[in-house]
């Protein structure tokens, strides 16, 4: 298993909304601006870290899931960087449709291969990158809540909001709970883990993430095409518990505190 998909086609919504307490530099403003999360600069675009990382943990044929508006992410990678470690593909996703439609513009790369799926917009430690790889199937990384809280930059009320796995005696998931309730979170077993967007998916994903109907939000959520593929196809999710954190950059009070990380950090691309 070789293969990454990176989704960084979002809006970047929160990133854009102005937050006069985060002391951002003229660049990371100014990039804040367009919501382009992945191209805030820390020495260099936040993106480049991400896929370091991928090439450290054996991850060598990378897809950037971009809109047709991304000329910058598609100049940078495609023409201002020569790699050593990795390729780089896109794949374009023409409309802003949700997660699930992100995902299935990626099919072509993956050409009947796994492939692990990620956030453009946060860092995710080695272990859960690693661990997905050495799968023999279908997964997510759990990241143990307490270890988001202690070691993250998230605060601890917007971690409380991150959706929880629910899983059997096997370890395999059997639902994702959004947005639980504290009743819900204390019914499951320890130690409670978080979904971050963290997978390693079949080629059945693909035919899921046509088959769904859109969410009451109006999009093509990618739970809902896991969903899918558990209900109607049969697939198991293996869980596997990560006692670190996954640094999130959703916004710019985020910023600093991924800074302060990464600042230093070798990139070998």
């Amino acid at each position: 298993m070789d293969k990454a998909v990176i989704l960084a086609r979002g809006l970047g919504t929160r990133m854009r909304k102005a937050d006069n307490d985060a002391a951002l530099s003229k660049e990371q403003a100014a990039i804040a601006e367009t919501g382009i999360k992945a191209m805030i600069p820390i020495d260099r675009p936040f993106l480049d870290y991400v896929m370091h990382l991928l090439a450290e943990t054996g991850y060598t044929k990378i897809c950037l899931v971009i809109g047709p508006e991304h000329a910058q992410v598609r100049d940078y990678y495609g023409k201002g960087l020569s790699y050593s470690r990795i390729s780089v593909d896109f794949a374009i996703q023409e409309k802003p449709l949700g997660t699930a439609d992100a995902v299935a513009s990626a099919e072509q790369f993956a050409n009947g291969d796994p492939i692990l799926v990620i956030n453009s917009d946060n860092y995710y430690p080695y272990d859960a990158l690693k661990g997905l790889r050495e799968l023999g199937g279908p997964g997510l990384a759990g990241f143990i809540r307490e270890a988001m809280v202690e070691k993250g930059n998230i605060p601890v009320d917007r971690v409380t909001k991150f959706a929880v796995i629910e899983t059997d005696a096997e370890g395999f998931m059997t639902r994702i709970i959004e947005k639980p309730s504290p009743e819900q979170v204390a019914a499951l077993a320890d130690p409670v883990c978080l979904s971050m967007n963290c997978w390693r998916f079949g080629p059945e994903i693909f035919e899921a993430c046509k088959r769904i109907q859109p969410s009451s939000r109006g999009e093509l959520e990618l739970p809902d095409a896991v969903l899918y593929t558990m209900q109607q196809m049969g697939t198991r999710y293996r869980a596997i518990p990560v006692n670190d954190a996954c640094l999130d950059m959703s916004s710019r009070s985020d910023i600093q505190s991924v800074v302060d990380f990464l600042k230093g950090s070798k990139v070998e691309l």
